[in-house]
């Protein structure tokens, strides 16, 4: 039986507890509110009252926190407990420049510390699904992919670089934010014309977003920006899409047309739509 602990029990950190505890693992769990963690002892997970008595004799730590001064703050809070072989495994979604100093910082003094943000829900990370993702000292990663790869089917290893799994988790989320504010527009522009959003939704059927961005990206990832949708184009359909949704409040077409705007005024109009990024790739 493997002893692990988890630090942070909110809705994440508690169902990856869960799931630990229902594999066979011996885990401890510690959360600034205690009575969010109480609710894993009935699987049989113990309650630690402060972070050092959580990783006593754990060989790893998995941390499931806010922010970067959250992690900082608990790691100096259980590095009294911490044993010399323990790994640190944060879960934590951070600013990359910070990520890649704690762990410079954190291996020079002898902590064993790799940063693994996921791509995983709660009821994913209790049916043991989803994606994570690693960088950091191979060494390390080494010694814990197993034990990723039964908490995730998918485990991407970007190297020892320790920021680039944080690069990659934020780029991620800011497609998932992104396309939640675009689907909030999208249902705006059909109940303008009062179609119902599961109806809308119906376009999903047989329009492959995915595809347009994967092959627009890679044209604007390399600064291709032959007109395949000329821009004057685009933003005459954003003005009919803003028309559309007939006053309900849009989420992300009005900085798009602003933008679309100042580059029609660069003089920009008859290239590709991708030229929106022309700043953002170099």
């Amino acid at each position: 039986m493997t002893h692990i602990a988890y630090l942070g029990t909110g809705l994440l950190g508690s169902a990856f507890a869960e799931a630990a505890a229902k594999r066979g693992d011996e885990v401890t769990v510690w959360n600034r509110t205690a009575d969010k963690a109480r609710a894993l002892e009935q699987f049989g997970i113990r309650v630690a009252a402060t972070p050092a008595d959580a990783v006593r004799g754990a060989t790893r730590v998995h941390l499931v926190l806010k922010d970067d001064p959250v992690v900082d703050d608990v790691i100096a809070a259980l590095r009294p407990g911490l044993g010399p072989d323990a790994i640190i495994i944060d879960h934590t979604t951070t600013q990359p420049k910070l990520t890649g100093e704690r762990s410079a910082r954190l291996n020079a003094e002898g902590v064993r510390y790799i940063h693994c943000p996921v791509f995983i829900g709660p009821a994913a990370a209790r049916a043991g699904q989803g994606i994570i993702l690693a960088s950091g000292p191979k060494p390390l990663f080494d010694a814990v992919k197993d034990a990723l790869s039964h908490m995730a089917p998918r485990v991407e290893y970007f190297g020892e670089r320790p920021d680039l799994a944080a690069v990659y988790k934020l780029c991620g989320n800011a497609i998932i934010i992104g396309l939640s504010g675009i689907m909030a527009d999208v249902f705006a522009i059909a109940g303008g014309s009062d179609v119902a959003p599961d109806d809308a939704l119906r376009l999903l059927d047989f329009f492959n977003p995915a595809a347009i961005i994967a092959g627009r990206g890679r044209n604007m990832a390399k600064r291709n920006f032959a007109p395949a949708f000329e821009l004057v184009m685009a933003r005459k359909d954003v003005r009919l899409m803003m028309e559309s949704a007939n006053g309900t409040p849009l989420i992300t077409l009005p900085a798009i047309a602003a933008r679309m705007d100042a580059l029609i005024a660069e003089g920009l109009g008859a290239s590709d739509l991708g030229v929106l990024g022309k700043d953002s790739v170099g």
